[in-house]
């Protein structure tokens, strides 16, 4: 004869595993008395408790987070019971699939009459961990179906789970790959180029946000910035600072007047008064030989001349950051940059790594022996950006915390000069024909 089960703690089914012990809900309207498994040999390590309902409605009263297991007999067809809640005429299925909407997060098993085949598979397809024959029922078999039912549904979960984790992240890099910027050079002898880290792990966006556009009359307008943080809310920002500086200089906004109406979106767009972006704004003539310079609280661009050595900028006259004081002024200094010139601009995430384990960063000066080693090596382009972040990250020691964006454009006068051929294409430094960007200026900068 089985023997009860004796009292045992509940262990929440959350926290069960194999070897603990688990709690059986079963279902079913025996007038005989408790379904009851015997105990377990000791080698298993796991014992079962019981509880019985002889309905649905006691069945959803007893169904709490300790249960790990649900035992329905298919049989339950009694008194309201024998309706499914749109009142219709119930089955076996029916009052399974009922049982399974309520409990979505427990194992399932299916008890009916022997060899009854077809609804035993019926009952599996529609959702049940496995199914139990009443004649061939004991306490071993069924305290091993318990257990092979839970880890299943365990596993089920987790799987679950996963996937949904997984086309979360896919759409989140759909939409944010979406959000990066894609250069409008068209027609530019400009070579464009940019690298992009962001200091969230598993993002694709951070705070720190560029753009490069030509406009009509022909002069390139490049852009690199960075707001304070590296959340979602600072990325969300970044983008929408970057599309409305494009759309302003489109609209034919330049210097001051531009960066006043981004500090007016700013202050619109920002969750709180704290928030803040540094910003650079460069425009760069038609001929490819000046350019103006707008800085807002951000680090001076890198400019390395034919024949001689990368230097900063002049950045004296930079103005404050966005968002920081109400009627700022940002004034826009005429630069000379020659005929064949390569212009880097980045953000902080570039120069505030560590140099080994301690305390002192690369810096601006640091940052610019950095990159005249690599340009002595010949190093140009996407090369360039490449090598300078990745000497960066093994200066650090590691990942940036940061988030690091780099922005290159190079232009070269004897490829200006010399007219376009089809032998021109494969070269190193190509000029871009109409409607096409550079092979080192990719339509769609890589991560």
């Amino acid at each position: 004869m089985p023997v009860p089960v004796p009292q045992q703690r509940s262990v929440p089914a959350a926290e069960t595993s194999y070897g603990a012990d688990l709690t059986l809900l079963v279902i079913e309207d025996d007038p005989a008395g408790t379904f009851t498994v015997p105990e377990l040999p000791a080698a298993a390590g796991t014992r079962v408790r019981i509880r019985t309902a002889r309905n649905l409605t006691e069945a959803g009263r007893l169904l709490t987070d300790d249960v790990d297991c649900v035992l329905l007999d298919l049989a339950l067809m009694s008194g309201g019971e024998a309706r499914t809640p749109r009142g219709e005429e119930a089955d076996g299925l029916a009052t399974l699939k009922h049982v399974l909407r309520i409990a979505p997060r427990h194992a399932v098993l299916a008890l009916m009459a022997q060899d009854d085949l077809e609804s035993a598979a019926e009952a599996v397809r529609v959702g049940a961990q496995d199914y139990l024959f009443r004649d061939e029922l004991d306490g071993k078999l069924l305290s091993r179906t318990i257990r092979y039912a839970v880890e299943r549904k365990r596993a089920d979960v987790a799987q679950h789970q996963l996937t949904e984790s997984r086309l979360r992240a896919q759409e989140n890099a759909r939409l944010e790959r979406g959000l990066l910027p894609t250069p409008l050079l068209n027609g530019s002898d400009l070579r464009f180029a940019a690298r992009y880290r962001p200091g969230r792990s598993r993002a694709l966006l951070g705070g720190d946000f560029y753009d490069t556009v030509r406009t009509p009359d022909g002069t390139v307008h490049a852009m690199i910035g960075d707001v304070c943080g590296h959340g979602p809310d600072e990325a969300a920002l970044g983008v929408e600072l970057r599309i409305a500086w494009r759309a302003l200089t489109l609209a034919g906004l330049c210097g001051d007047e531009l960066l006043s109406t981004l500090q007016q979106v700013l202050e619109h767009e920002r969750e709180s008064e704290e928030i803040f972006a540094t910003l650079c704004t460069v425009d760069i003539a038609p001929d490819g030989r000046r350019a103006g310079l707008c800085l807002a609280g951000h680090p001076a661009p890198l400019i390395a001349r034919q024949g001689r050595a990368a230097q900063l900028l002049p950045y004296e006259d930079g103005g404050p950051a966005l968002g920081l004081l109400p009627r700022a002024r940002w004034p826009r200094r005429q630069v000379e940059l020659g005929g064949s010139w390569s212009l880097m601009m980045y953000t902080d995430g570039l120069i505030e790594g560590r140099i080994g384990d301690g305390t002192q960063r690369l810096g601006q000066d640091g940052m610019v022996a950095m990159i005249n080693r690599q340009l002595a090596e010949g190093l140009t382009g996407e090369e360039l950006l490449e090598a300078a972040v990745t000497h960066v990250r093994e200066l650090n020691g590691g990942e940036l915390t940061d988030d690091v964006a780099v922005l290159l454009l190079e232009r070269d006068q004897e490829v200006v000069r010399r007219p376009a051929r089809n032998g021109d294409r494969g070269r190193s430094i190509p000029r871009p024909c109409p409607g096409q960007v550079s092979p080192a200026g990719a339509q769609r900068p890589p991560l």
